[in-house]
């Protein structure tokens, strides 16, 4: 039983989401379909992006370009075109990023996999060399200085997880169980390296926010409670609490 894996069916681990067949079952962090979400949240944060890249490493995250179709239909109706930008090993890392860093309008977004994850502090950093707003697949990347990132509850994952681990234990066989996808997803924004981007979030995109980390007040908010910060600021002289 598993929780927070990635396409299982793909992966050949399970026959199929609703039947496994196998040994395993549980419960992905990610499913094709949040590629155009993702797409959609850069655009409404850096609005002047016209050109995007998909950053992953084929040899950790050989399933990438199942993202693709619904990343371009996305794109389409955004007017944003996308590039798979397959990087293998670092040097090709700093020179992808360059490149888009290279031409005005460009922007990121990181698919989820073991080498962007192991190699997030540089991508983070190239992203703040080049000034290009990026998507990022786990929250530790924005909490280390990444732009934002949109995807599962963890905390609810795993719960969801316990009650299938309670049914195994109680005799269930986890072929029989259906895998199950999230339905649950967090957006966490990085104020700071917004602002170093010279990029100024949208009010209504803050609203929806689950968590604004904002160095500048060496705070981490939720939502709500940093739009009535601002909304203090304007209207008082009184300091935010």
């Amino acid at each position: 039983m598993y929780s927070f894996a990635s396409h299982p069916v793909e992966h050949g681990e399970a026959d199929s989401v609703a039947r496994p067949g196998r040994n395993v079952t549980g419960f992905p962090a990610f499913e094709f379909s949040m590629g155009g979400k993702w797409l959609g949240l850069l655009k409404e944060i850096a609005p002047s992006v016209v050109r995007a890249g998909i950053i992953f490493n084929p040899e950790t995250a050989p399933y990438p370009y199942k993202y693709m179709p619904l990343l371009e239909a996305a794109a389409r109706s955004l007017s944003v075109s996308v590039t798979a930008a397959p990087v293998r090993d670092t040097e090709q890392l700093k020179r992808v990023v360059g490149e888009f860093g290279g031409e005005p309008a460009g922007g990121l977004i990181v698919i989820p996999d073991t080498f962007t994850i192991a190699n997030r502090g540089m991508m983070i950093s190239l992203a703040a060399q080049h000034r290009l707003p990026a998507f990022y697949p786990f929250r530790l990347f924005v909490a280390d200085g990444g732009l934002f990132y949109y995807g599962t509850e963890s905390v609810e994952l795993y719960q969801r997880a316990a009650s299938y681990v309670d049914r195994i234990v109680r005799g269930a066989s986890p072929a029989e169980l259906p895998i199950q996808y999230p339905t649950k997803f967090e957006l966490v924004i990085n104020l700071k390296t917004a602002r170093a981007l010279g990029l100024t979030v949208p009010l209504t995109l803050l609203a929806r926010a689950d968590e604004v980390i904002d160095a500048a007040s060496s705070s981490r908010c939720s939502a709500a409670q940093l739009l009535r910060c601002r909304w203090r600021r304007m209207h008082s002289s009184r300091r935010c609490r």
